[in-house]
């Protein structure tokens, strides 16, 4: 990839921004852990989950410090310090970022209320809302979108389209986000490798904008830290506070500058795509879209007979894979791409359902003691064993299910 002279300046900025958020967040997460179970915020062992022991949660709030804090440090070195290592870019200006730090806070301050109160699904949906609305009304919004068959390759939005358009986008992000985390290290990985492909598309000659870069690489950073304590065996989960905070941030950062909603479709296209086929199989079967189930695909992988590692890394591949094309891909071809992994996506899951057991398969209880059988743990649940993970709080809503 060729770089430009702004882009190659900006650089070591960005691999600062990128370390100390890193940093940041490592340190942070274990002081979290600690306060979240002493407040009683963790996930414990029932019917609906699948972790096999007491895990904290709310790991959002140690991944959005370091987010936000690395940012207004960065911001404040480049501006007001003078050491400017990036300039702005044109459409970015004080709205859209107060937008996507101020917004971040925000979306931690909704999950957290979940993760402290167990809230049903539709009042988070209602927070996602809300949050998406806040964006829209500090000058956030998607002004257009490449597609191969519109006359002069794109759709362009303006006033309530593209309004609605960017409300759809942030909310929909922050649930493919949520439905596919499912087993330890899982969103955050992917999340990861989301936010550093866009950082690198930001810096590239077609963008060239490594103020928006900038962000991309910080939230990776925090993603990175977080990582440490999330991956397999978790100690910590990010709860709904994480969920929001990371699908909220993505969302808008593929928004800023040029736009790239197209890249995040095809490198977000594993979680994406199992939202998609979820809700319309469960739509079909007339359940609620938010009733959990054994349907997602890392559920799958898991039940042919992969590790719970090994599904992970599994997942992983085929993120850095879609990464890859989204960098050498055009606009229009990155659409292309992600038209074909919708009817791939659905296909493998039909094969995969067939070998693992039919429909049935999908529809079995999600409990400890069924998960722990699969991996060959035998039945018994214990405080000690390892914990695992089952669909965010939004999607495994209490009874009655159907409370989108």
């Amino acid at each position: 990839m060729n770089l430009s002279n702004d882009a190659m300046q900006a650089v070591p900025g960005l691999i600062v921004g990128f370390i100390l958020a890193c940093l940041v967040t490592l340190a942070c997460t274990p002081l979290v852990r600690t306060y979240a179970r002493r407040r009683g915020m963790v996930d414990r062992p029932e019917a609906r989950r699948v972790n096999t022991r007491a895990v904290a949660r709310g790991g959002g709030i140690a991944i959005a410090a370091g987010f936000v804090s690395v940012s207004l440090l960065m911001l404040a070195l480049n501006f007001v310090l003078g050491l400017h290592f990036v300039d702005e870019t044109a459409g970015v200006g004080t709205g859209q970022i107060v937008a996507l730090l101020g917004g971040a806070v925000l979306a931690v301050g909704i999950g957290l209320l979940d993760d402290f109160l167990q809230l049903r699904a539709r009042w988070q949906l209602l927070g996602q809302v809300a949050l998406a609305v806040a964006a829209v009304t500090l000058g956030v919004t998607v002004a257009g979108v490449n597609f191969p068959f519109a006359s002069n390759g794109s759709l362009r939005f303006a006033g309530p389209i593209a309004a609605i358009a960017t409300i759809v986008w942030i909310v929909g992000m922050v649930n493919s986000i949520n439905f596919i985390d499912g087993l330890d290290g899982l969103s955050t990985g992917i999340a990861l490798i989301a936010a550093a492909t866009l950082g690198t598309i930001s810096l590239g000659p077609g963008t060239d904008e490594p103020f928006v870069a900038l962000f991309c690489f910080i939230l990776a950073g925090a993603l990175a830290g977080f990582l440490r304590w999330n991956f397999h065996p978790a100690s910590i989960f990010s709860g709904t506070s994480g969920i929001m905070f990371v699908g909220y941030s993505l969302a808008v950062l593929s928004i800023l500058g040029a736009g790239k909603i197209a890249v995040a479709l095809l490198v977000l296209g594993v979680p994406i795509m199992d939202t998609f086929w979820i809700i319309v199989r469960r739509t079909v079967a007339r359940r609620s879209p938010f009733a959990a189930d054994r349907g997602h695909i890392h559920h799958r992988l898991l039940g042919l007979g992969l590790s719970h590692r090994g599904t992970v890394m599994v997942i992983y591949g085929v993120c850095i894979l879609l990464a890859v094309l989204s960098l050498v891909l055009s606009g229009t071809g990155q659409m292309y791409a992600f038209m074909g992994l919708v009817v791939l996506f659905g296909v493998v899951l039909f094969l995969i359902e067939r070998v693992g057991g039919g429909a049935g398969a999908i529809q079995e209880s999600l409990d400890a003691t069924s998960y722990a059988a699969a991996n060959g743990k035998g039945d018994s649940i214990d405080d000690a064993s390892v914990p695992t993970k089952v669909d965010g709080p939004a999607e495994a809503a209490p009874d009655p299910p159907e409370d989108a």
